[in-house]
């Protein structure tokens, strides 16, 4: 339970980090109400069902057991919440700002930033599978209802985008294989800052004092 709490917790978080920085700099909004519904209907209700199927990491025994008197939210929570919600906040708010510098209209502005954020969830939700453990050293097979989850928020996206109608209704459209790929290597800055942190954690010994069975 505790990493899908992450997981809409820091997406949440990641959403609002994106609209303050916004408001701050007098931008217009980065995406529309129905736009910011999307978003969350597309992945975290899909991707946190998957995720709860995640199974156990396989190192319980190394791990004394969670005190029933320490919350969810502890540091560990804290700073993972924290740091990825400030990564995808971040770089989604300046692609929003640079394409509007670069002369793209509001609506491609909104189109370029809603992709972007729904590959930072695609991407995102691997990171949630662990708390300390590489997300190179989990098999991705050992968990298929999240790979299928997330590839079809993916495609479900991706179809949309191509849907005249549901197109016009969320102001958005399908944008070039090289602007995508692009928007992934921004979605990727999320791993490489979670894995940093995740490293931090093991060499600093603090991955021993949690355990890491629950999902």
């Amino acid at each position: 339970m505790r990493k899908v709490i992450f997981l809409l917790i820091s997406t949440g978080a990641a959403e609002l980090v994106l609209f303050t920085l916004a408001l701050m700099t007098g931008l217009p909004l980065p995406l529309l109400a129905v736009q910011l519904l999307w978003l969350n209907l597309v992945t975290n209700g899909i991707q946190d069902v998957a995720l709860a199927f995640e199974p156990g990491e396989g190192d319980e025994l190394h791990h004394p057991p969670r005190s029933p008197k320490e919350s969810i939210f502890n540091r560990l929570m804290i700073e993972r919440v924290i740091s990825s919600a400030l990564v995808i906040g971040i770089v989604a708010f300046f692609l929003f700002k640079t394409l509007l510098e670069w002369g793209y209209t509001i609506d491609e502005a909104r189109n370029g930033t809603l992709l972007l954020m729904v590959l930072f969830e695609n991407v995102h939700v691997f990171n949630c599978r662990s708390e300390t453990l590489s997300i190179f050293r989990h098999d991705p097979m050992r968990n298929r209802i999240l790979l299928f989850g997330t590839s079809a928020a993916q495609l479900i996206h991706i179809g949309a985008m191509y849907t005249p109608w549901f197109s016009d209704v969320l102001g958005i459209q399908p944008v070039s294989l090289q602007h995508w790929f692009s928007l992934l290597g921004l979605a990727l800055s999320v791993v490489v800052i979670m894995e940093l942190q995740k490293l931090w954690w093991r060499r600093s010994g603090k991955a021993n004092n949690k355990f890491s069975g629950s999902t």
